[in-house]
């Protein structure tokens, strides 16, 4: 708050704030629980002093001026503790006695976002909510001709693979000429992709390891994980749930000499080994962890110092091109595992991707490939970059699947598609329909932080400060006073819950198409959209 009387050029008040507190003095209880939970302390309990008006009694007393004194909250109009709206005061607040209202009026931060010449970073929400996949309607519905299937009684075999599937003439000339075959994982078409332990909480972290091991071993359900950059806890690398588990590996190198040490103690071999070259959330950012979530653990892992930023470095000497990439990193990390595990680039989506595509699919050694649409991403980056950089994902990846048709080898390489699947909570459907565009699965990541967590974020900005470690759910924080608001036993349960729900949408979209053995992977007949040019673009029907 300014002082009284005192007013500078930077003055705001709670008018031109984002987010407004409204508060009750008459609900109000005065317990102190909103402002102990607010992650930015946007408010806090304060002192005021208020007019009364007293009527004289008779003509004996003459009317005077009598000053109150009474307790309430104090909004702060320090643009460094704006209030972002999480709403964590509504919830613990016993009377319904304050909420956050968003401001009508436009956003006039715009002075103090740029101070000191460094753009606003933001939690990783984009403001534009349309997208492509929600108006993909599955139009193929099977009658006469081809029986449907009732999804709650059929049988489904809704598995995916993740791996080279070389030809079987080729697969013997690889077996007789190098001496092995391309390892390939029989795996469930959903994955969690890579959310990093430094990105998470510990407690959220150890849930989603927890429900995907619970998946596994209760449901029979072969779910995987990606770990993300950085590395993951050593009881993990050592512990028989690794084979769950696709470990990452990025620019930074963040975590690997941890997994390298640990290599002649696994119990288990990973699932698969995934290069990270790019996000597609945020080009031009690339990952970056700040330095208010580096604690003294996650230093540890990452072989790095405690409190300092931790941007993904530029690419590795190593790297200069796709084809050395091809050449080193990925002929490596096959040797490192005895070509017992599959190993795979994610990219960006880009315009560049069918060149890279078209590289990989000239070398047997990789086993996938894996692209980041624009869509999605919780992490540090400018709105610049979140806002008006990357390629969509539908039109990436139906691009690449067709250059794959082109050459042949659609049922060779594998791709995963991910960025914004599920953003409007259609994760079933946006899935299915990028599988019948071309994808072999898709990875989902926020997802799973607002459906497994309960994030308070939203697509309008609200919260988003996933960036700098307040998370007020302790989803995405290191501060042990905030994760441990969230339990890891409820996390793995809910993450059960939505592979369940997941599996029990895609059967029902599967079953009128008659498909029960199989996954309709590029089966673009059964899909059309409203819109005309969007029609012509992705190569499908066009539905009015």
């Amino acid at each position: 708050m300014e002082p009284m009387g005192k007013l500078r050029p930077s003055a705001l008040s709670g008018k031109d704030l984002p987010w407004r507190i409204l508060w009750d003095k008459e609900k109000c209880a005065l317990c102190g629980c909103c402002t102990a939970v607010c992650p930015v302390r946007a408010i806090s309990l304060g002192v005021h002093r208020r007019r009364e008006i007293r009527l004289a009694l008779g003509l004996v007393e003459k009317p005077a001026n009598v000053y109150g004194v009474f307790h309430g909250i104090d909004q702060t109009t320090d643009p460094a503790h704006a209030c972002m709206g999480c709403g964590m005061c509504s919830l613990v607040c016993p009377n319904s006695a304050i909420f956050p209202v968003k401001s009508e009026e436009i956003d006039k931060l715009r002075f103090h976002i740029n101070s000191g010449g460094e753009p606003r970073r933001r939690g990783g929400r984009r403001n534009d909510p349309s997208s492509v996949l929600d108006r993909i309607k599955f139009i193929r519905i099977s009658m006469l001709t081809d029986p449907a299937l009732d999804a709650g009684r059929h049988e489904f075999e809704l598995r995916t693979l993740l791996g080279r599937i070389l030809p079987p003439e080729e697969a013997v000339g690889a077996a007789s000429s190098q001496g092995w075959i391309p390892p390939v994982r029989e795996i469930y078409p959903l994955i969690i992709g890579g959310m990093s332990f430094g990105a998470l909480s510990p407690n959220m972290w150890e849930g989603l390891q927890m429900g995907v091991a619970y998946l596994n071993e209760g449901m029979g359900m072969p779910v995987r994980i990606s770990t993300g950059e950085g590395g993951c806890p050593p009881r993990l690398l050592r512990s028989r749930f690794l084979k769950y588990v696709i470990l990452q590996i990025a620019s930074g190198y963040f975590g690997w000499d941890e997994i390298i040490h640990a290599l002649p103690e696994m119990k288990e071999d990973p699932c698969a080994i995934e290069i990270k070259y790019g996000q597609g959330a945020k080009p031009g950012d690339g990952g970056l962890l700040m330095w208010h979530k580096v604690n003294k653990l996650i230093a540890a892992i990452r072989g790095v110092p405690p409190r300092v930023s931790l941007p993904s470095p530029p690419t590795h000497q190593t790297k200069y091109s796709i084809e050395e990439s091809v050449a080193k990193m990925i002929q490596s990390m096959y040797m490192a595992w005895g070509y017992r595990v599959p190993v795979y680039p994610k990219i960006s989506a880009t315009t560049t991707t069918l060149a890279v595509l078209n590289n990989l699919a000239r070398n047997s050694y990789a086993a996938a490939i894996a692209i980041d649409g624009e869509d999605g991403g919780t992490g540090a980056a400018y709105n610049v970059s979140m806002n008006h950089m990357g390629h969509p994902i539908a039109s990436n990846a139906r691009d690449a699947y067709l250059n794959l048709v082109k050459i042949g080898r659609q049922n060779e390489l594998p791709i995963f598609a991910g960025g914004g699947v599920g953003k409007n909570g259609n994760l079933a459907a946006n899935a299915a329909a990028l599988i019948m565009l071309g994808a072999s699965g898709v990875q989902v990541s926020k997802y799973f932080m607002q459906a497994a967590a309960g994030c308070v974020g939203s697509e309008g900005d609200r919260c988003n400060i996933c960036n700098i470690g307040l998370c007020p759910k302790g989803i995405t924080s290191q501060d042990p006073r905030l994760y441990r608001r969230l339990d890891p036993e409820d996390v793995a349960r809910r993450v059960v819950d939505v592979y369940l729900s997941f599996d029990s949408e895609l059967k029902k979209i599967l079953a009128p198409l008659g498909r029960s053995t199989s996954l309709p992977i590029g089966m673009s007949d059964a899909i059309g959209i409203d819109d005309f040019h969007a029609a012509q673009r992705l190569q499908i029907k066009h539905v009015v």
